[in-house]
């Protein structure tokens, strides 16, 4: 990676997510650039916002507000460019309402099968330090569900720079070599650790 550092000196990391699927691939994309993440397992009020950033940032800090710090967050959504972006950042509510069979419902007769997943990971150790960090993997939507791995609409997500497979078809491994989740993770690690070498303040 190109970062010669003890990691013995720094703090681990807190990632607020109630979700162990997402603990699970931060921990192998993290582990790389030797960042020691624990999971704080709350579940923050999500605000209703036009883009996934807002809604992390709302969540990174409500959760540093429970004592977690330093603390990440990462939001995730599902955007369909025959749906016009939809579900977008309501990804969550939609997945918990028709799940991915109602949005294959919704796409039933449509050759546009262009979309794209969009993560962003929100830190934050104190007000003047605080940062969002975005990712995308972009791909279509198969024509039905595929694969029994991953989680929420991963079984109907097919990337662009994959082999065919959805991401459900994949293991944590080779999904995080593509996907949004590790695109995000990967800018916030690289920024993480010069901050931390320039300042040793983490």
């Amino acid at each position: 990676m190109g970062y010669k550092r003890s990691v013995g000196t720094q703090k681990t990391i807190f990632f607020a997510t109630s979700n162990l699927n997402k603990f699970e691939e931060a921990s192998d994309i993290l582990s790389k650039y030797g960042i020691k993440i624990t999971r704080a397992n709350i579940k923050t009020t999500e605000i209703q916002a036009d883009n996934v950033e807002d809604i992390a940032m709302a969540a990174v800090t409500q959760s540093s507000s429970m004592g977690f710090l330093p603390v990440f967050v990462e939001d995730a959504g599902l955007f369909i460019n025959a749906l016009k972006g939809f579900p977008g950042p309501f990804s969550s509510y939609v997945y918990r309402t028709i799940g991915t069979r109602g949005v294959l419902k919704l796409l039933e007769g449509e050759e546009n099968r262009l979309s794209e997943f969009r993560s962003s990971v929100a830190f934050y150790a104190s007000n003047d330090l605080k940062k969002c960090f975005s990712g995308t993997a972009f791909g279509k939507i198969s024509e039905k569900e595929r694969g029994i791995r991953g989680f929420g609409f991963d079984p109907i997500f097919v990337p662009t720079k994959g082999d065919g497979r959805t991401f459900a078809e994949m293991t944590i491994k080779e999904k995080n070599l593509l996907s949004h989740r590790a695109d995000a993770l990967k800018k916030f690690a690289e920024w993480y650790l010069k901050k931390f070498d320039a300042k040793n303040m983490l």
